[in-house]
């Protein structure tokens, strides 16, 4: 049947005039009078749908082809196979891409329109292509039908199936935009009571499922089977769909409410500008200011919610003072402001010899670093610890870097800090909230790039507020302060080109893991030699400048300093020299301002009579020895000091006492240096009963606590000489570790030692041959005058101190 060009093509409108001129139906359910099969027949590919046995079916022809297939098409209501292919993109699929399963159908209709033909189809029954008899220049196929397994539609099983089926499909056409409609009407005209089987086979036709899932919903050979897997299928298709039509609402609904918010955000505006006559609010000053800052796309992000939070704020509210004040904090920061680096190497070097004398570790790994900087420009800031004992000129060491690099200078005290929030900053959620120490200080010195001096580190404590240190761990790691977390800014902080300086005095107080980040650089304290040239070249004109006395108006000898330090000083610094320079300035401008006579050159009298008798006089030992006694040296936080031990023995049970407030360790070494003396007893031809002698050892000044391995070689010497009854050499300092064997082991604070021994006048020094490299690291006028014995057992100790004593 021909349909001319431009009728109308309604197929679902005529659904049961079609279906009631193919089939009969009857109260028991639909006969079909099923047509002789001929022998071969025309095959027809659909691309994207599959068509079912009691379905009417509209097919639009599009590839050549078929269109030649239609063409050859004869009689009243021909005969044709209709299969699917598998893969709908192909445009001539061969015959192993079309599925083997299909339906047997009757052409209906054949309408003709522009540049497109349709047909009309009626599927009859499913069948099997057993054979391709013709392949161009359409397919020809022969074909076996595949009858359908009886199924009861009426028994209470299926019913029930079929009403649940039914009650998916209307849920589905109401959420079908595609198909729904035609779903609506097809499924009314196939009533699922009255011709289930046009039911079924309508839904599996219509539903949007995948091509696969309705080739097998074709291929089930009962309709029972059918109707599972179609309940299977709709329910999950129905998920997605709810799915997708709730997530429209909420978009919906979310377009509503941000057309609603902006409105009522202009209206706002409008009353604001009216209640501030034309004046510039906070918000806009922000706003402004916003855009000359060099943000990251998080921090602007940050920005923009909260100025946009404080143009919604009324300023009478009591947030508003603290959405304001966080503001001002958020653009004040250096945000990627960076001070530009001094390249000069000689400019460098030169500040550094200004201020400070000697500190030659310092200066050159300065130097190191700039002179690196020059060659990589993006090069990581380090992490240097100083640490040496008070008043070497730690602290200042900062600022002078600062000035050699050309940049701003920031600096914390951590000394007895014991809060976190002090590094981190409070959460805005308290009441007085501030930023951290670190981020008020970049905003006072307006450069991401300053050198940040973080002073007494060794001194943090922690408690139920915290533990600083444990915040420091992220300030001071490379690899982490790039990204540095403020509580109260809420925003990343790049801390990654600040060059943290780091000062400390004992550096077995700080914690393992702050200690690891850390370049450690020591800082000795200084030889009498340069104390006086430090005292010559800063401290004298310094005091003088700031006390208003010209150099014309007060000198003093090399010879006089060296006194003061000697007699009035005992430390590794010069803070307390620099006090007493201080004081003895004073002094002068007081005779000055009097008009009191006073010497220009002070001399000893002058000394004594402004400062009083000396404080710190030199120990009697150094020029007579004693039986029992020893010099040896020591470290302390202050510097180096002279250590005497004493010893005496008397009749008593072979019992060891120790005084003096000795700590563990030079409790054992006095113990080891003992055992020692009684292993070597025949070699040393000692007479001593060990068995009913009890021996005392003293560390004179008991008030102050001692300890260390460093005294053990001082410990043998005084135990020996009270064995022998032998004097030891006098004049002789020593210090060094000894062992149970008898080996002489290497100690620190050299430098420092070697200072003491020289206020006490004392010329010959013994130590371990294994810190020979830390006495070349001196310079060789600072030692002049200095005889150095290396040991490396105490055989050698022996023979030093007590010559012919011990065979060779």
């Amino acid at each position: 049947m021909k349909k001319k060009p431009g009728e109308e093509l309604d197929v679902a409108g005529k659904t049961l005039e079609i279906i009631e001129e193919n089939f009969e139906l009857s109260d028991d359910g639909v006969t079909l009078s099923m047509p002789d099969i001929p022998d071969e027949l025309p095959l027809i590919e659909l691309r994207n749908n599959v068509c079912f046995p009691y379905t009417v079916m509209p097919i639009a022809i599009g590839r050549e082809r078929t269109k030649r297939l239609v063409k050859a098409l004869e009689g009243d209501s021909p005969l044709v196979v209709i299969t699917s292919q598998k893969n709908p993109s192909a445009e001539n699929p061969s015959r192993s891409g079309l599925y083997p399963i299909g339906t047997l159908a009757k052409v209906r209709q054949s309408i003709s329109l522009p540049g497109q033909t349709a047909l009309v189809v009626v599927g009859l029954a499913r069948v099997r292509i057993e054979e391709f008899r013709q392949t161009k220049p359409y397919f020809k196929v022969h074909v076996t039908p595949l009858p359908e397994t009886n199924t009861n539609f009426k028994s209470d099983d299926i019913s029930i199936k079929l009403a649940e089926l039914k009650r998916l499909a209307d849920k589905y056409a109401e959420l079908s935009t595609e198909s729904g409609p035609f779903l609506s009407t097809s499924t009314a005209i196939a009533g699922m009571n009255t011709f289930p089987i046009f039911f079924i086979n309508t839904l599996a036709s219509l539903f949007e499922i995948p091509l696969e899932r309705k080739q097998e919903a074709l291929e089930c050979d009962s309709y029972e089977d059918r109707i599972d897997f179609l309940l299977e299928q709709v329910t999950y298709l129905l998920k997605g769909m709810q799915l997708r039509h709730e997530i429209q609402k909420k978009t919906h609904a979310e377009l509503e409410k941000q057309q609603r918010d902006f409105m009522l955000q202009q209206q706002i505006k409008t009353i604001q500008s009216e209640l501030n006559d034309g004046e510039q609010n906070d918000a806009e000053a922000f706003i402004k200011k916003s855009k000359h800052l060099r943000l990251t796309k998080s921090a602007r992000e940050v920005l923009d919610r909260e100025i946009n939070r404080l143009s919604q704020m009324n300023s009478a509210a009591p947030d508003y003072a603290i959405q304001l004040s966080y503001l001002q904090l958020f653009t004040d920061l250096p945000w990627g402001v960076y001070s530009k680096d001094n390249h000069d190497l000689d400019h460098a070097r030169q500040c550094l010899e200004e201020n400070h004398f000697g500190l030659e570790n310092v200066k050159e790994r300065i130097l190191e670093f700039l002179a690196v900087l020059k060659l990589k420009r993006d090069l990581k800031s380090p992490i240097i610890c100083l640490y040496g004992p008070p008043g070497v000129g730690k602290t200042s060491l900062g600022r002078s870097i600062a000035k050699a690099l050309g940049r701003q200078y920031a600096r914390i005290s951590l000394g007895g800090m014991h809060d976190e929030a002090e590094i981190r900053g409070h959460r805005r959620t308290y009441v007085g909230a501030m930023p951290g120490r670190i981020i008020q200080n970049l905003r006072k010195v307006k450069t991401a790039n300053p050198v940040f001096v973080l002073d007494e580190i060794d001194k943090i404590t922690s408690n139920m507020m915290g533990d600083p240190a444990s915040a420091l761990l992220e300030v001071l790691d490379p690899e982490q302060n790039k990204s540095f977390y403020d509580n109260y800014l809420e925003v990343e902080f790049d801390l990654s080109n600040v060059l943290f300086i780091t000062t400390a005095n004992d550096i077995s107080a700080i914690s393992p893991a702050l200690r690891d980040r850390m370049e450690m650089v020591e800082i000795t304290g200084y030889l009498l030699e340069e104390k006086v040239a430090i005292a010559r070249k800063h401290l004298i004109p310094k005091q003088l400048e700031a006390h208003g006395v010209t150099p014309q108006q007060f000198k003093i000898s090399d010879e006089l300093i060296q006194r003061v330090i000697e007699d009035y000083t005992r430390e590794s610094g010069v803070r307390k020299l620099d006090q007493t320079i201080a004081k003895l300035v004073r002094q002068q401008a007081k005779r000055i301002a009097m008009n009191t006579p006073f010497n220009v050159e002070l001399t000893q009298k002058d000394i004594v009579e402004r400062l009083g008798q000396a404080k710190f006089l030199n120990e009697h030992y150094k020029d007579q020895a004693t039986v029992g006694v020893a010099v040896g040296m020591a470290w302390t936080q202050v510097g180096g000091d002279i250590l005497y031990v004493e010893s005496s023995m008397a009749k008593g049970k072979g019992s060891l006492t120790l005084t003096g407030n000795l700590g563990d360790v030079m409790k054992e070494s006095a113990t080891i240096a003992l055992q020692l003396l009684r292993r070597m007893s025949e070699r040393l031809h000692l007479t001593v009963d060990f068995q009913t002698t009890d021996i005392h050892v003293h560390v004179p000044e008991g008030a102050i606590p001692k300890d260390g391995p460093s005294a053990g070689v001082t410990m043998v010497t005084s135990l020996l000489s009270t064995l022998a009854g032998v004097m030891p050499r006098v004049g002789v300092a020593m210090t060094g570790e000894v062992t149970l064997s008898g080996r002489v082991l290497p100690v620190g604070g050299i430098k420092e030692k070697i200072l003491a021994a020289k206020r006490a006048d004392i010329n010959e020094i013994i130590m371990p041959a294994e810190n020979r490299k830390d006495i070349e690291e001196i310079k060789p006028e600072y030692i002049e005058g200095l005889h150095f014995t290396y040991i490396e057992s105490v055989d050698d100790l022996i023979r030093a101190m007590f010559p012919g004593m011990l065979e060779p």
